[in-house]
């Protein structure tokens, strides 16, 4: 998206806290890194970035390209950097990082072939001291107590880099729980990842924070359950909303960048602007308002999570409203909820094509809920390099590309936008993973949407999520 000023510009552009500009020699390519994304550029596109360092005028870059690079005009400079600024990588405010070099991200022996994944989701563990209803975990959390060790996850990390993995979210459960969670970060750093904590920061210390950020963490993304302390409380199943607020608070203070989570629901919903308020107080570079998508224990408890239709419009227009009063200060992404669209979500922006999950007991997955579908055969990375199982296991070819897709989606313009939609979700709503997604308006089974709301609408008793 171009600004409607592009090229008018002022001021010294720098990279905003918590992004990074790398040079991937998998791809042979330079990189934006941040906090929930990456950004491939091309030469050009990294050498106007290499040339932001805190000195130069985005005029002063223009002159000096156009003198090094034949045929690039100083609108494309102008639009590139204005494009950035919208995306809110880089920003002209004075407080930019300045990029003076791009280091490069080397792995020997290491060749990008394609697709090569972007990012790899690391559930260290599903213990937690949580116990939310809306949780995403498998409802079998006993078959997890077999945790992969320090050096299998090292092995992990070495692994995805090899294969093109740029980006590590370090989740669960609750990551803090692993004692070795620190050396798993040094060693992500050391391989140059861009390192993302998905936290509810309730076990955190606060020397155990500045002992993470010198291991080399990136970015600390906090959970929380509501913007009033005895619901989100009742939420959590235990007192942790002052905590997480003094979390937050440890966190502004370090310097690292901090996004706020909250998944939405019926219960809070109706307090989407109120929990932005929160965020903006808090100091948050980012909040995340994402409604419950419904996988493992969201599924078991759907019937007491589901929004009304109602609810959803409201909230969709809250955000807007969030975004109106609070956008200046912070990006807000708000995740639309899961059956109450026409159009489906592009599952995991392509099925074994940008991402990779790794469950605690060491199953590599195409997406995290994939375990439940039906002959997925899903492989371990005890048993298997994760280069093998990226690209040659049954698993990731699966749903791997458009050859596999049925009518209507095999014909549709879409196809590589939306990927056929959700696979977990047609196979929850249909009873076949291989189905189009039917919250697709174009699916022969776009009633089951409706019919699955029905019953959603009465109240229902949720069930919390403990690992026993």
């Amino acid at each position: 998206m171009i600004s409607a000023d592009a090229g008018s510009r002022v001021g010294v552009p720098g990279l905003r806290r918590g992004v990074r500009l790398v040079h991937d020699s998998v791809r042979s390519t330079f990189a934006l890194l941040y906090p929930e994304g990456v950004l491939l550029l091309n030469e050009s596109a990294g050498a106007i970035l290499a040339r932001c360092d805190g000195i130069r005028t985005a005029t002063d870059i223009v002159g000096l390209l156009g003198q090094t690079y034949e045929g690039v005009t100083d609108s494309d400079i102008q639009h590139l950097l204005d494009d950035l600024t919208e995306r809110r990588l880089i920003t002209f405010d004075g407080t930019g990082t300045p990029v003076n070099t791009a280091p490069e991200i080397h792995r020997p022996g290491a060749s990008a072939r394609s697709p090569a994944p972007l990012g790899l989701l690391a559930e260290l563990t599903y213990r937690c001291p949580l116990h939310c209803t809306y949780c995403a975990n498998p409802l079998n959390l006993a078959s997890y107590h077999a945790e992969l060790d320090t050096d299998a996850w090292c092995r992990v990390l070495d692994q995805a880099r090899d294969i093109g993995v740029l980006q590590v979210h370090f989740s669960g459960g609750e990551p803090l729980l692993r004692r070795d969670l620190e050396t798993l970060v040094g060693h992500a750093h050391q391989l140059g990842m861009y390192i993302n904590l998905i936290t509810s920061g309730i076990p955190l210390a606060v020397d155990r924070l500045g002992a993470l950020i010198d291991a080399g963490l990136d970015h600390f993304q906090l959970s929380v359950q509501d913007d009033r302390q005895a619901e989100a409380d009742q939420v959590a199943g235990l007192r942790a909303h002052e905590r997480k607020l003094a979390v937050a608070a440890k966190v502004k203070e370090s310097g690292l960048p901090l996004s706020v989570n909250a998944v939405l629901h019926r219960g809070n919903v109706g307090r989407l602007l109120e929990i932005v308020e929160m965020a903006a107080s808090l100091g948050a570079d980012r909040v995340e308002l994402a409604h419950t998508q419904f996988y493992g224990w969201a599924l078991r408890n759907r019937a007491a999570l589901m929004p009304t239709a109602e609810q959803v419009q409201a909230a969709t227009l809250d955000a807007i409203t969030a975004r109106q009063r609070f956008g200046d200060r912070m990006e807000i992404v708000h995740i639309a909820a899961d059956y109450h669209t026409n159009t489906p979500k592009p599952c995991m922006d392509g099925w074994g094509s940008r991402q990779l999950v790794v469950a605690p007991n060491g199953d590599a997955l195409p997406c995290l809920a994939a375990a439940q579908l039906p002959d997925i055969q899903i492989p371990s990375t005890l048993e298997a390099p994760l280069s093998e199982i990226w690209y040659e296991s049954p698993a990731f070819n699966r749903f791997r590309g458009t050859a596999w897709m049925p009518e209507p989606c095999q014909s549709c313009a879409l196809r590589e936008v939306d990927f056929g939609g959700c696979r977990c979700q047609a196979y929850q709503l249909v009873g076949d993973p291989a189905a189009t997604d039917p919250v697709c308006t174009l699916s022969p089974h776009h009633e089951r949407v409706a019919a699955t709301l029905v019953p959603q609408l009465q109240p229902a008793q949720a069930v919390p999520r403990r690992m026993r």
